[in-house]
């Protein structure tokens, strides 16, 4: 049974067996009677022994683990006996005095002894084994071309890269081996007054020349078969910062301008505002998207970190349970918004209102849409929305979906429907909004003005408001619809609908559930002339034929037609159409 023994190694404690702690007092006492009279004595120790804790540490397993001398024996060998290491000459001869058998890796490190900022620049260079110039130049230009994005990269940098402080950090920042001698001259190297000799040492020759001879075919394809996978690896990392770092980004800017404008109020908020029913703040929801969003991206980014920095530090236990909580709070926020959200478009209720208009079979309708110059000048349908103000300076809800229905009937009048359609939570909060819809039209002279916009109050929300229109017309009545209702003509042509798009503009017969053009012009009838008037021209070959369409002229070569929609002629090779449009000639 062997005793324990506490000891204190820079600044840690350990718990060592009393043989292995003898062993190690023997190490201790041989380097520093090796660096007697050596320069920085005392440095060299405090370095050698941060580092055989920091060797202790990697073997420790919890905080009750004894160390035994097997562990002893193994820092022993990484650190070297100090009579191999002692300061002389010999050590600077052209061949070092011996060799390792393998080359350390390096790792990342904030080099802030050469630094302008955090030391990220100089640490990568280290790393990279590039000059920090050119690193801290491109660092500069993707910085402006990402606008900004890489300066979020380089601060996250700046808090999770650890500084190295230690000689052997510095050692492993630079890739050389962490032992006596390395720490010995490193720390060496500091002083004023050290030899020529020892400031000429070309370390970086030494460590690459030492290399195994006893590679193998196999071994040398294994190795590169690594190396490719390791630079994939680097490849997926630097795609994942990237990336995560673009949408954290992206996610912090919309949070703030979102949040600050929930309290600031610009004009543009108002629509976020129209359409939000649940009541909350918009800051709110912002912030849980920011968190749903943004805590995954922070873990791609990390991740990516982690693939190219191998001694990346942890961000600790408590710290990634408080982001899966935060992280689980907004997800159940946003559920809870948008179940909220949707409730209140669950329902759609139409609301209607009809009147009689002194429009009989014996008179001509017109429908024409007119626009308000205060709200918006374009007269054509669509099923988006826009905040306006009314002549009483009120702010309004203002739309332009608005869709025209033809029906025939029997009746001697004609009658006008108008039936105001809006979303709700249940059916009256849906009738309670139909109801607030403002639509108006007017009948002048026969001419059936239609507004081609609705408006609500801003209190009222978004809710896809609409306004449907259908016109119930005698059999018999004449109507013409203005070209500016091509647009609010229902395109799927509901049951019932008789009126077509394509016979806006023409003067129309209201028949039995049907609908007749009497000016339009039948270009597939052309062989058609019963209805024509035959009038003698002095060619044989032609024709002239007239009725209420218009006048045919033929020959063998040409046919024109002059009707109410212009004049068209066509041979065989060309065909020129005279109208409101201008003139249109196209050829074979």
């Amino acid at each position: 049974m062997n005793k324990t023994v506490n000891i204190n190694l820079a600044g840690t404690f350990f718990h060592i067996d009393e043989d292995a702690y003898l062993k190690l007092q023997r190490y201790l006492e041989a380097i520093k009677r090796s660096f007697t009279d050596s320069q920085g004595r005392s440095e060299i120790l405090a370095d050698i022994e941060a580092r055989i804790a920091e060797l202790f540490n990697e073997r420790v397993k919890h905080d009750k683990q004894v160390i035994s001398s097997k562990e002893v024996e193994d820092v022993i060998s990484i650190m070297g006996q100090p009579e191999d290491y002692l300061v002389d000459d010999e050590i600077f001869e052209d061949e070092p005095q011996s060799q390792t058998s393998f080359k350390p890796s390096k790792k990342l490190y904030r080099d802030t002894s050469n630094s302008y900022i955090g030391g990220v620049a100089s640490g990568l260079s280290h790393y990279l084994g590039i000059d920090a110039v050119w690193v801290r130049l491109i660092w500069v230009l993707l910085a402006l071309g990402s606008a900004g994005t890489f300066t979020l990269i380089y601060i996250l940098f700046w808090i999770l890269i650890p500084e190295a402080t230690t000689t052997a950090e510095k050692l492993n920042m630079t890739g050389e081996p962490v032992n006596i001698s390395n720490i010995e001259k490193k720390i060496k190297k500091g002083f004023e007054d050290v030899s020529d000799t020892v400031k000429s040492v070309d370390y970086e020759k030494y460590g690459t020349k030492v290399k195994s001879s006893s590679k193998s075919f196999f071994d040398s394809i294994g190795a590169l078969f690594m190396f490719i996978i390791k630079v994939f690896a680097k490849f997926i990392g630097v795609i994942l910062v990237i990336f995560g770092a673009i949408f954290i980004f992206g996610l912090l800017i919309s949070l703030i301008s979102l949040g600050s404008s929930s309290f600031f109020h610009p004009w543009w908020m108002d629509y976020p505002d129209a359409l939000n029913t649940t009541g909350l703040p918009i800051w709110l929801s912002s912030l849980f998207v920011f968190f749903s969003v943004g805590i995954p991206c922070f873990f791609v980014l990390y991740l990516g970190l982690k693939i190219l920095i191998d001694n990346l530090k942890s961000i600790g236990k408590v710290a990634k349970f408080t982001l899966l909580g935060v992280w689980l709070i907004s997800i159940i926020g946003l559920i809870t918004i948008g179940v909220k959200q949707a409730s209140n478009q669950a329902l759609d209720t139409v609301v209607s209102q009809e009147n009689t208009l002194p429009i009989t079979k014996q008179d001509t309708l017109r429908v024409k849409m007119i626009t308000n110059t205060k709200y918006n000048r374009s007269n054509r349908r669509s099923t988006d929305f826009q905040i306006v103000y009314n002549e009483n300076d009120e702010k309004v809800i203002f739309t332009r979906d608005i869709n025209i229905v033809v029906r025939s009937t029997k009746d001697s009048v004609a009658s006008i429907l108008i039936e105001k359609e809006s979303k709700g939570q249940d059916y009256l909060d849906a009738e309670t909004r139909a109801n607030n819809i403002i639509y108006n039209y007017n009948l002048t002279n026969k001419e059936l003005l239609l507004n081609s916009y609705a408006l609500t109050h801003f209190e009222n929300k978004y809710r896809e408001q609409k306004v449907n229109i259908i016109l119930f017309i005698p059999e018999g009545t004449h109507v013409h619809f203005n070209k500016n209702t091509h647009s609010f003509l229902n395109r799927y042509n509901p049951p019932n609908n008789i009126m077509k798009i394509f016979e806006t503009n023409h003067i129309m017969k209201i028949l039995n559930d049907d609908i007749e053009c009497l000016d339009c012009f039948d270009e597939d009838n052309d062989d058609d002339d019963n209805d024509f008037i035959d009038l003698n021209i002095n060619d044989e070959n032609g024709s002239l034929k007239i009725n209420s369409q218009g006048v045919k002229i033929k020959n063998d070569n040409v046919d024109i037609h002059i009707g109410s929609e212009g004049v068209k002629a066509k041979s065989n090779d060309v065909n020129v159409n005279i109208g409101e449009d201008g003139i249109n000639i196209t050829s074979d």
